[in-house]
């Protein structure tokens, strides 16, 4: 019997051994998390396993700009047996992000694959890598082992995880080993115009009046050391706008002059959510790692794009960000 030295060893053990499998992701799901899933689902597919996606019917409806991934099999339910398969977490880098409780109770057997660097290796086998440019080139990866052949559609679920993570390949974890992996999947036929007419363009009106009034209301404090702006619940009713319309939205801030952090703040619409605002943070510089103010309240993410949820009021809120921003400037 092969002696199993490594993590990547692990996890490719658990892969090939098991026979059922539930796989999840972390909540507000991005481009990273439902590549990953869609890609792993069709892998474990091709290895003749049974397998279940999974996530909350909470999380949907999704971003627009994510609708024409094949999430149609997502169960919103455990299966009968969720207790007796085992629970693989794509993307996730701390399990408090994952709502459902059952998920997180003591005895699950979960393989945890990520690229967070602040993940808290929360599985019975973890296989984290902190220098991937997203979780999707670990699942890249993972193939190469298992000896999988990428289909078409594994193929585009990987570069939408890529591009999007990539942040169209200019984040500062863009990698010559993301680029490998782009030309890999585009010589098997990813359709690149096509995916980025999905991601970024084709945009709703209501969208574009949501951004009209976020870019309206841009605050700047410590000479752009935090550029800051928000969405109120009425501004939703009045555009006519999805919750979901704000993905991306933060970016525009970022991008604007002499910005260190920028920081959206969204108050929630969902029924018994009154009173939280979830707060998007990404860095313009590798002055702060944006990742460490998130875990402050709770949240988590990456050094140049993190996020949290908080009940704190706006002008509290701003205090604490200088605060914590001033800290590690």
């Amino acid at each position: 019997m092969k002696l199993v030295t490594t993590a990547r060893e692990q996890v490719v053990e658990e892969l090939r051994l098991g026979d059922k499998f539930l796989l999840t992701t972390h909540e507000n799901p991005d481009g990273d998390a439902l590549g990953s899933l869609v890609a792993m689902h069709e892998i474990l597919n091709i290895m003749g396993k049974d397998n279940v996606m999974f996530m909350s019917a909470e999380e949907f409806p999704l971003p627009y700009e994510y609708r024409h991934l094949p999430l149609q099999d997502v169960s919103h339910e455990l299966p009968p047996d969720a207790e007796m398969r085992t629970i693989v977490f794509l993307d996730c880098g701390n399990i408090d992000r994952m709502p459902v409780t059952f998920l997180r109770r003591d005895s699950a057997h979960i393989v945890n694959i990520d690229h967070h660097h602040d993940n808290t290796h929360f599985g019975t086998a973890n296989l984290v890598v902190g220098d991937a440019s997203c979780t999707a080139e670990i699942v890249y990866d993972l193939t190469k082992d298992l000896g999988i052949e990428l289909t078409p559609s594994i193929a585009e679920a990987l570069y939408v995880a890529l591009v999007t993570d990539t942040g169209k390949f200019q984040y500062e974890n863009t990698t010559a080993a993301a680029h490998r992996m782009a030309a890999e999947l585009i010589d098997l036929g990813v359709d690149v115009h096509a995916i980025f007419r999905r991601l970024y363009e084709n945009v709703p009106v209501p969208k574009l009046e949501l951004l009209a009034r976020v870019l309206g209301r841009v605050e700047r404090y410590d000479e752009g050391a935090l550029t800051v702006s928000y969405i109120e619940r009425a501004d939703y009713e009045e555009t006519g706008a999805d919750e979901n319309f704000s993905e991306g939205i933060v970016d525009h801030i970022r991008a604007l002059e002499g910005t260190v952090v920028a920081a959206l703040v969204r108050e929630q619409l969902k029924e018994g959510r009154e009173g939280i605002r979830k707060v998007s943070l990404r860095a313009a510089t590798d002055l702060v790692d944006v990742s460490v103010i998130a875990r402050e309240e709770g949240g988590g993410g990456h050094r140049q794009a993190a996020g949290f949820s908080t009940t704190k009021s706006v002008p509290e809120l701003i205090a604490f960000l200088r605060s914590e921003i001033s800290a590690q400037l």
